[in-house]
């Protein structure tokens, strides 16, 4: 795992940080040394443990709500914020169903969440990630759904494809500046949200389509993101980073 300090003196704001690969992601960036912002929609009481193990492991952390999906609330807190170094688009919701009976509303709650959330928070991030010191970063949350899709997740799905699609355009829009943009794109990871919609028997099933023969756990996914944040990835953007086991090759 990695523990060095080579995100000291960098703000790193996380969005949907309070659980999950949110927090296991906010963890990780605070390891390394960064100030992490960790924004939630509703749960401040689980933003401000997920500060406090960023504290304890030995970075700083502040806490910061305000829903993605409203661009004026995010223009309001990221200029708030006086500057920025990493941004991490994690915030998402899985509103399932099958789409022959998917309402309005559904649909428009998983595309304003996962993906005009992001493109908000892109949009109001970019002067700031031009202007910092060595470089700024932008890694995007999205799913292996995204690309293979999944039978009853039509508008996650799509949501998480257009996520893709948001990134490499960026990446696009600012490396001549030396931004890197880049996705990260999870398998089945242990955490509330796929507890609530995985059964112990389609749990079983899924096993055995993945090779390593295991559910991911947050930190694989933190861990991915802690890279792309750093150093090392300076010569990375524009592409999508599988964390998934080899379930999707």
């Amino acid at each position: 795992m990695i523990v060095d300090q080579a995100l000291k003196g960098k703000t790193a704001l996380v969005t949907g940080g309070s659980r999950g690969i949110g927090r296991a992601i906010c963890v990780a960036l605070a390891r390394r040394g960064a100030k992490v912002v960790v924004n939630y929609a509703s749960r401040e009481d689980a933003a401000r443990e997920t500060a406090k193990a960023c504290e304890d492991a030995g970075g700083q952390a502040v806490t910061s709500g305000f829903d993605v999906a409203n661009s004026e609330q995010v223009t309001a807190a990221i200029k708030a914020l006086g500057s920025l170094d990493i941004l991490v688009n994690n915030a998402g919701v899985a509103v399932n169903g099958l789409l022959m009976r998917f309402s309005d509303e559904q649909w428009a709650k998983s595309l304003n969440t996962n993906l005009a959330g992001a493109f908000y928070c892109v949009r109001a991030a970019s002067m700031m990630l031009l202007k910092a010191k060595d470089a700024g970063r932008i890694i995007n949350i999205t799913s292996v759904v995204g690309e293979m899709g999944n039978g009853g997740q039509a508008a996650y799905a799509a949501s998480k494809a257009g996520l893709i699609g948001l990134t490499m355009s960026t990446a696009r829009e600012l490396a001549s500046r030396g931004v890197t943009c880049n996705a990260v794109a999870p398998g089945f990871i242990d955490t509330d949200m796929t507890a609530e919609h995985l059964p112990e028997a389609a749990r079983a099933k899924l096993m055995e389509q993945i090779p390593l023969g295991r559910i991911g756990s947050a930190d694989d996914v933190a861990d991915t993101v802690s890279f792309l944040a750093g150093p090392e990835a300076r010569y990375i953007t524009g592409q999508v980073i599988r964390v998934n086991g080899g379930m999707l090759m």
